[in-house]
């Protein structure tokens, strides 16, 4: 056994987040054991989609016989590089953009790319966007926070007053409202890059809205919804609950320990965990208190889902249970038979995911995947499962379980609700098919 796959095979061992007892993981290893050796069997070298040629790499490799320059030369010095940016070898790992998706580049997105991504974090690099009218790099000793409406004393915030107060930090995804969008009209997006794109997840840190809105005296009683409004040009408004307000919303100005990138709000951005991305305001300048919801431009024209009866549902913002394997996914290639770890994201916007359940078979049958921790509520979680390809078609599916006990749908069980004119809030199951000779693609199982 290579020492390459003796180092993956030790990499997946049960974890303790399935939380078994000591004869429930006693009997996991044994079949573990059991399931690695048939991979072996069948000659499993294939430990990654794209890298099975040098896990079954000869001894006389000359990439470890000769001595390379870097091991025998001095390297670039500490001050060369000030700010930390990603290896030139990683330079096709990069946000995309889907040509026509929008009329004007202003007002467009880009997508994160799921394909090359590890655990759970979204580096602030990768982030996707989602803009109304482009990004703006806003002086933040300028910029001002208004909280007003129906609370005892209207007050008005600096960077500065809002640094000064308790901070807390919290990981959550957010997911923009028509991530997955052209899965309702049967438009095969080639890679999970686009179909799954605009989710991120990273750790959020700034005072909690609730702390604001109490140091404003708010009126618990009158009050019933907040209006969140952002400070670039499209006037962003939208309307939030007090019931979430009051709970784990956050006023952030900070991302993966950092202060917030100018495309995510700088300097000043809602977290609304749970709720599509367009509630998580950026650039935030003013907070209402009011009785009674607003109807914007943004809750009554854009962000309603169509119904089959020709009815619009609004105020729709819960992001349902959803999971996507990563890899292999469509795009890749899977060189040579034998053994995978199959890799994904689950994710809820109620509550924290229990279960990852994957096919290789079109949904016929199901294993249970591994949850690898953490596992937060509102927050993606990576899950993985082995899998041994004999060579033969398959399709590949992901099914996550919430801890509310909602079940991802297929796609035609969503639609059976839905209809199929809807563009957001598009959660069902994702299918990528192999073909024998190891291309993955998108393709819909009903």
């Amino acid at each position: 056994m290579s020492d390459a796959l003796q180092h993956t095979i030790g990499r997946v061992l049960p974890a303790p987040e399935n939380h078994l007892d000591a004869n429930q993981l006693d009997a996991a290893r044994k079949a573990r054991r059991s399931f690695m050796g048939k991979a072996l069997a069948m000659g499993a070298g294939a430990v990654a989609v794209g890298h099975a040629p040098r896990a079954r790499a000869s001894e006389g490799d000359p990439a470890i016989l000769k001595t390379p320059e870097h091991t025998r030369g001095l390297g670039r010095p500490v001050a060369d590089n000030p700010y930390g940016q990603p290896s030139k070898w990683e330079a096709n790992l990069q946000r995309r953009q889907s040509p026509g998706l929008t009329r004007v580049p202003q007002a467009s997105v880009s997508f994160t790319p799921l394909q090359g991504l590890f655990g759970i974090i979204t580096p602030s690099g990768l982030h996707f966007e989602r803009h109304h009218q482009g990004w703006w790099d806003i002086d933040p000793s300028q910029h001002r926070l208004m909280v007003h409406g129906l609370v005892k004393r209207s007050r008005v915030f600096t960077m500065d007053d809002l640094m000064r107060l308790p901070s807390v930090s919290r990981i959550h995804f957010i997911e923009c409202g028509a991530n997955s969008a052209p899965e309702w009209g049967n438009v095969a997006l080639p890679s999970v890059q686009y179909t799954h794109g605009m989710v991120s997840c990273s750790e959020f840190t700034g005072v909690r809205l609730s702390t604001l809105l109490e140091m404003c005296g708010v009126d618990k009683k009158l009050g019933k919804y907040v209006l969140a409004e952002g400070a670039d040009g499209s006037s962003m408004t939208r309307t939030i609950d007090m019931e979430r307000a009051m709970e784990d919303c956050i006023v952030a100005w900070a991302m993966n320990g950092e202060m917030l990138r100018p495309e995510n709000g700088y300097p000043l951005r809602l977290v609304v965990p749970g709720i599509q991305g367009v509630s998580w305001v950026k650039y935030l300048r003013r907070l209402e208190v009011g009785d009674q919801k607003w109807a914007t431009k943004d809750e009554t024209i854009h962000y309603i889902d169509l119904m089959p009866d020709g009815t619009h549902r609004q105020y729709t913002g819960i992001q349902e249970c959803k999971s996507v394997i990563t890899t292999p996914s469509g795009g890749q290639m899977l060189l040579d038979k034998g053994y995978y770890n199959v890799s994904g994201l689950a994710w809820s916007g109620r509550g924290s995911i229990k279960r990852v359940d994957v096919s290789v078979d079109g949904g016929r049958n199901w294993r249970t995947a591994r949850l690898e921790g953490p596992v937060l509520d509102k927050a993606l979680t990576r899950f993985n499962i082995d899998w041994v390809w004999d060579g033969k078609p398959a399709v590949l599916q992901s099914r996550a379980i919430d801890s509310t006990g909602y079940v991802q749908p297929k796609i035609n069980q969503l639609r059976a609700v839905r209809g199929s004119r809807s563009i957001y809030h598009q959660n069902a199951i994702q299918s990528w098919r192999v073909a024998e000779n190891g291309e993955v693609s998108n393709v819909q199982v009903y």
